[in-house]
């Protein structure tokens, strides 16, 4: 069997081979006898079918098989020439010629594709200057009274008034639609925060004015939009009772406050709270600026002065990728025009190849980063991330990871969380963390 492997660069290899009309044959005679011994054909004995019938009634399956016995040999024996391991390879093989000659021999070529080798260098004097964020000193005392606000109980007003617009007015309340009481339209001793918007819109505002122990009647109309489909665009009459005013007090910001802010801790004192909350401001000033500046800043560079081989499958697939976002943001004009002008399709391919090429090179050198960082993220880390983003928009965990991995979009956030990783890591070393 005649073959020729040739390594284009550090990623891209060819293969080129005639594979001989007497190597198909022997190989369909190995797959013939071999199938002979196990398939089961109406007439004979299982393992007692004659040769030649298998041959007979299975000839294009039987040839097929022959060709790609014939094929795997070739690409086995080339890439040990190489001196490309299976774990090397990215992606299958790629057959780009498969050509049948008139004497039974066939004329084949294959690229493969291969990890790339990267000379990181010194990368670690690539990294960006790194300073320390400050924490103004406002922000905590705004986050102080933040929370004391968030915490505060509420307690009955010593003094008697009407509802003004921020109270939070005890009420009892019944609805009616047409003179009849509606499911789930009944409370009592309901706290209202006026003003909120928590209620149908117009409620809240003729709850403001009402006194201790008065009885009103409020009127209002259910948006088209609401969800109870028999109460959408109707009138309705609540019959309102206020009961009280509550109001929220206020703690002061001594060692007493910071300890119920921080229970279980000790010694807890003011300042334990205010240095608690300057570590959380100073921990997301550093996390953006990591992520929104320097990552980019860092990732930028490298691919830059970093040169290395791209496997072309790779670049491929990335251009392919992004010019099927781009067709869909195109009117259905400009998708025909495109159908009808390939060269216009080649054109936009050309515009997006930098970005993809940048893309691909940006994504190997993180890996070759982590290897030399000794980077790693689980599996269970990445699920750990995923239940949490499941438990912020309130959806099903189990839902929201089977719909990114049917999807395919697991190992993008793996290798997201990868360079989230090991950039974080050398900015940390480089600041002296």
């Amino acid at each position: 069997m005649e073959f020729s492997a040739n390594k284009v660069d550090g990623a891209n290899a060819v293969i080129t081979a005639t594979i001989a009309k007497e190597v198909v044959e022997s190989n369909l005679d190995k797959v013939a006898k071999q199938a002979a011994k196990t398939m089961n054909v109406q007439g004979f004995r299982k393992g007692k079918v004659p040769v030649a019938v298998i041959k007979q009634r299975f000839a294009d399956k039987l040839r097929e098989d022959a060709e790609s016995e014939a094929l795997r040999k070739v690409l086995g024996e080339a890439l040990k020439e190489l001196n490309i391991s299976n774990a090397e390879l990215i992606g299958e093989p790629i057959i780009s010629k498969f050509d049948k000659k008139e004497d039974g021999s066939i004329d084949l070529e294959i690229l493969v594709a291969c990890k790339p080798t990267i000379d990181l260098g010194d990368y670690k004097s690539l990294l960006p200057s790194v300073v320390e964020k400050e924490v103004d000193a406002k922000e905590i005392d705004a986050r102080l009274e933040e929370i004391a606000k968030s915490s505060a109980p509420l307690e009955k007003l010593a003094k008697k008034r009407a509802v003004k617009d921020g109270d939070h007015a005890v009420i009892d309340f019944e609805g009616f639609v047409a003179g009849i009481a509606f499911e789930g339209g009944k409370a009592e001793k309901y706290p209202l925060h006026v003003g909120s918007g928590s209620f149908i819109p117009g409620f809240e505002e003729q709850v403001i004015g009402m006194k201790y122990e008065e009885q009103k009647d409020i009127l209002v109309t259910f948006p088209e939009s609401y969800q109870a489909k028999d109460l959408a665009g109707k009138e309705a009459t609540f019959k309102v009772t206020l009961h009280e005013i509550q109001e929220k007090v206020v703690s002061e910001l001594n060692d007493e406050f910071a300890q119920r802010m921080l229970p279980g801790e000790e010694n807890v004192t003011i300042d334990t709270l205010r240095e608690k909350i300057k570590e959380q401001f100073k921990a997301e000033a550093m996390n953006k600026y990591y992520r929104e500046e320097l990552k980019p800043a860092y990732l930028e560079t490298l691919v830059e002065k970093l040169q290395f081989a791209l496997p072309n499958s790779v670049v491929d697939q990335e251009i392919n990728y992004a010019l099927n976002n781009k067709v869909r943001t195109m009117s259905e004009d400009e998708i025909a025009t495109l159908k009808e002008n390939e060269s216009k399709v080649e054109e936009i391919r050309n515009e997006l190849k930098e970005d993809a090429v940048n893309s691909v090179k940006a994504t190997f050198i993180i890996d070759a980063l982590a290897k030399a960082e000794n980077v790693q993220v689980s599996d269970q880390e990445v699920m750990q991330v995923l239940y949490y983003e499941a438990m912020q928009m309130g959806q099903n965990p189990q839902e929201l990871v089977k719909q990114y991995q049917e999807a395919g979009y697991l190992p993008a956030i793996k290798m997201s969380m990868i360079e989230e990783k090991v950039i974080s890591k050398l900015l940390d070393e480089k600041l002296g963390k």
